[in-house]
């Protein structure tokens, strides 16, 4: 529906001509998107997504200004698995534009590598094919847990899991099924999350951790929003502090060197162990290519 409609919304000139209105960083098409689901918009006919947006246009422009896209995706701790449970235990999570902070919870969900054994005994099952290492055989022991965003969401709020909803492409009931399940193991246990910028207040949320325990700090999909300056600051932050540091960006997010080509033409990201790279890995946590 998104790709029939982003054709569609390209040769639009009155719709593109409104987007020309709002800052640049506001015309992503997801976050067009889920702002005309949220709003209760058509996405399955071009003709009637376009009459929608332009009749309510007053209100999708608000929500442009004052959304971002904060897809919380759980089934990208399937991605995480394979290193987590080989760090020393116990661990102390911080997450990096946490969003609502479902991410943080690698330990309450389950997991089920290339269809065989499921690995946790509650939440939901997460899926995914890993190619190239053996499936993790234990779930990390987590002592702490703490998000930064520059707009953390509430799981409690039904009005920001229905934001998270809105970001979900429309064919993919499977993940608005599985948001839900998350949220609902999040909403029994609320995580901490603060309001902040990833380099300035990152040091001073890390030194919260406790004593004791192994500090992780990670992200997912996370800093191809960052303006590559900011990036770079921030991967100078995240080095100076104790701990492990755990990426999953897109393959030009951060700087590599020499990667092994990707598995196939699908969108792969990359995901890197204190700057070391591991593994090829999709985007939404569905499969994993380890090469290092």
């Amino acid at each position: 529906m998104y790709e029939r409609l982003c054709h569609a919304i390209a040769r639009d000139a009155e719709v593109v001509a409104l987007l020309e209105t709002v800052p640049e960083p506001k015309r992503q098409p997801n976050l067009l998107l889920g702002v005309v689901r949220l709003l209760g918009g058509p996405v399955d006919d071009p003709g009637a997504f376009h009459d929608f947006t332009v009749a309510n246009w007053a209100a999708v422009q608000t929500e442009l200004r004052r959304r971002a896209t904060q897809t919380n995706e759980a089934g990208r701790c399937a991605l995480l698995l394979p290193v987590l449970a080989a760090l020393p235990q116990p661990l102390a999570l911080l997450e990096v534009g946490a969003s609502a902070g479902l991410g943080l919870y690698p330990d309450r969900y389950r997991y089920r590598y290339n269809g065989g054994d499921v690995i946790g005994e509650d939440g939901p099952v997460l899926d995914c094919t890993l190619t190239g290492t053996a499936p993790p055989q234990r779930l990390p022991e987590v002592v702490w847990r703490a998000g930064i965003d520059l707009n953390p969401l509430d799981v409690t709020d039904p009005a920001d899991v229905a934001w998270l909803e809105a970001l979900i492409w429309p064919e993919h009931q499977h993940r608005r099924d599985r948001l839900r399940a998350a949220a609902a193991v999040a909403a029994a246990d609320p995580p901490v999350l603060r309001r902040g910028d990833l380099v300035d207040d990152l040091p001073g949320l890390a030194a919260q951790a406790p004593g004791g325990a192994t500090v992780v700090v990670f992200h997912t999909s996370v800093l191809y929003q960052v303006p590559s300056a900011r990036r770079l600051a921030f991967a100078d932050v995240v080095r100076r502090l104790t701990g492990h540091w755990i990426a999953v960006e897109g393959a030009d997010v951060l700087p590599y060197g020499r990667i092994p080509d990707e598995p196939d033409d699908t969108l792969h990201n990359v995901l890197a162990l204190d700057g070391r790279p591991l593994a090829w890995t999709r985007a939404h946590g569905q499969a994993m290519t380890w090469f290092g």
